[in-house]
Order: C-alpha cells, then structure tokens, then sequence
C-alpha cells in the first residue's frame, strides 16, 4: 500500500465544427431546407444545408430570389 497520491493525466475534450461555406451561382437563389434549421441558424447564425447541398448562413429574405432550380426539382421529387 502506497502513501503517494495517485496522479493521472485529465484531458480536455474540445469540438470544433469548421463550417466551410459555399460559394458560387447558389449564392443567387433561395434554397429549400428544414424549417427547424433555418429558424435556428436565425437565431444562432450557424450554418444549414440546401437540399442541393449549398450551406449557408441564412440572412437575407429569400423572398428576393428566385427558387433554386435543384432544391425545387429535389422537393418536388419528395412529394411523389
């Protein structure tokens, strides 16, 4: 039996998510994605995916743009 306190090695976890935003002609177009997601990149500022695989920080009123032709195509697609 040993009268040295025991000593050990704690490490600290950390997790980082390097969002690798997209550009090119998506950037012209509104873009399909979950509600939930993109009230709470609103809220947050964090990134979601398009259903075309664009991801971006949603800030502006999608309702300037024109729907993005693959999203729509996509969502279409869905609802057979």
């Amino acid at each position: 039996m040993s009268t040295t306190p025991e000593t050990g090695t704690l490490i600290e976890e950390r997790v980082e998510t390097d969002y690798r935003l997209e550009e090119g002609d998506h950037e012209r177009f509104s873009h399909y994605a979950p509600k939930d997601k993109i009230m709470a990149a609103l809220i947050e500022g964090t990134p979601v995916r398009a259903l075309c695989g664009k991801v971006w920080v949603p800030t502006r009123d999608p309702n300037r743009f024109p729907v993005c032709p693959e999203c729509k195509e996509i969502y279409e697609s869905l609802e057979e």
